[in-house]
């Protein structure tokens, strides 16, 4: 492995033989191991256990002696929260080994993920942290006026949470930090993929004072640990990212028990730019929404959509500034765009691209995998692209751009609809009337206009049609581990 100019603790973790972390301790299981790669270069970095249904099996009755002991739900909801405070400052305190650690994992740019991933994950905790206290249900006048009726809220139980490669610090952040703050148990499953920092995570949250068993961590195959996790019995609710077609797979294997779910799927979200609009903000907008992160972001703007009267222009330079990324390892000067996540990624993003060309459409940049080492592909604006198109419809999860040009509002809601998903939107234009018309018509659970990013712990995340269930963020993120009990009281 190359030295990359590594911290001691970072080169001291990758060489451990990591296991699960089941109430409070390590263990490697009898399972297989499972190598970790970094994919700029193509080598593996670590390896981590390959769990199993009976690995779940002791991580859930850990996680429910927790939560029936109640040192967890049952505590001070203050205490709670100085605690979920205490895992975000030791999150910034150890920051510079999660942001090594992430970059060799999942590719990004070391510096990005130490500006703004390791900030944004330690921002979650203390933001939930701030609803431990504010728990609370609400009393009720019903009709009898001798009866006393309130309701509390309390916690779902054991949370089962399976996160992404795409972001694995911020992810494990976003499932964690509410299912605790609701007083929840959890079993943390990371991909297979990107283990390492929340392996790393679970050693702070431990290290910060949550109870044994509160916590727990099951690495190993998505179709083997998360599957068994989505179908245990033992398991109240499960809290999913990833794509569509594993989400309707844990719809089925939840159905055992009846268990609460929240699916945060795919995206083929649309950037609209009316000809109104500030044209070089939405250009930027438009290639940064897509080759962030090499395009794999569920709310990533894929299909762009501009006004005919400027269409050649903003697409031109669209491409142009596709041509102009800096791709490279995260650990490169200057690097804007680092790799895919792994070599069956890169074959389907090549396919997808291919398939688009060979149906007529035209490469205005990239098109084609980068010559050199490691899982890279080239920022790729396609034209000259059709509805009917797998490289239009379906999520590709890479750097490439589709595009199309409209001529009026109902035409370009139509267009921006015509998909099974539903996550996000983008507008670019300086009328306020049309933007307000277009956030209505459009069916997705964001709306951006004039505006990029747009995450935040306070405004809900999620998605219209096959884009997922339930909200993540705000209190629409916290109610998804709480349950609602009705009590009345007579005389």
């Amino acid at each position: 492995m190359t030295d990359h100019n590594l911290k001691p603790e970072t080169k001291s973790f990758l060489e451990r033989a990591h296991g699960h972390f089941i109430d409070g301790s390590w263990s490697n299981g009898p399972g297989d191991r499972i190598e970790v790669f970094n994919p700029a270069t193509g080598s593996v970095i670590a390896s981590t256990a390959a769990g199993g249904p009976g690995d779940v099996d002791q991580a859930v009755a850990s996680a429910r002696r927790a939560f029936a002991k109640s040192d967890w739900a049952g505590m001070m909801p203050s205490t709670r929260g100085k605690l979920l405070w205490r895992i975000a400052d030791l999150i910034e305190a150890n920051g510079a080994q999660l942001a090594e650690l992430e970059f060799l994992n999942n590719g990004k740019a070391r510096d990005m993920v130490a500006q703004r991933d390791v900030p944004a994950a330690a921002d979650v905790f203390r933001y939930f942290a701030g609803w431990a206290t504010k728990i609370y249900g609400k009393t009720a006048t019903v009709s009898r006026p001798h009866l006393h009726a309130y309701t509390l809220k309390e916690p779902v139980g054991v949370a089962g949470l399976i996160i992404p490669w795409n972001f694995p610090l911020l992810m494990a952040a976003w499932k964690l930090a509410p299912a605790l703050a609701a007083g929840c148990s959890c079993i943390l499953k990371p991909a297979e993929e990107t283990p390492l920092t929340a392996l790393r995570l679970v050693e702070l949250i431990r290290e910060a004072g949550v109870p044994s068993g509160v916590v727990n961590l099951v690495t190993g195959y998505g179709h083997v640990v998360g599957a068994a996790l989505a179908a245990h019995n033992g398991v109240d609710k499960v809290a999913f990212t990833g794509s569509t077609e594993v989400g309707k797979l844990i719809v089925k294997a939840a159905a055992g028990n009846l268990k609460k779910l929240s699916l945060e799927l795919g995206g083929k979200s649309p950037t609209i730019i009316l000809p109104d609009a500030d044209i070089n903000a939405a250009k930027a907008a438009a290639a940064g929404s897509i080759f962030f992160n090499a395009g794999q972001v569920c709310a990533a703007g894929s299909r762009l959509f501009v006004h005919k009267s400027i269409f050649e222009d903003v697409v031109g330079a669209v491409a142009e500034r596709a041509k102009a990324i800096r791709v490279g390892a995260g650990d490169e000067p200057g690097t804007e765009m680092g790799p895919l996540i792994s070599k069956k990624h890169l074959e389907r993003v090549d396919g997808y691209v291919r398939g688009g060309i060979g149906q007529g459409a035209e490469a205005l940049a990239g098109g084609g995998r980068l010559d050199r080492e490691g899982y890279f592909f080239k920022p790729t604006v396609l034209v000259g692209t059709a509805p009917h198109m797998q490289v239009v419809q379906e999520e590709i999860f890479g750097p490439v751009l589709v595009t199309d040009s409209f001529d009026d509002l109902d035409e370009i809601a139509a267009k921006a609809n015509d998909s099974i998903y539903g996550l996000s939107a983008a507008i670019w234009t300086q009328n306020l009337k049309a933007a307000h018309t277009l956030a209505r018509k459009l069916q997705a659970g964001s709306i951006l206009v004039n505006a990029g990013g747009g995450l935040d712990p306070n405004l809900p995340f999620g998605g219209y049609k096959q884009s997922g269930w339930g909200r993540e963020f705000g209190e629409d993120g916290l109610e998804l581990y709480l349950q609602t009990k009705s009590v009345v009281i007579g005389g």
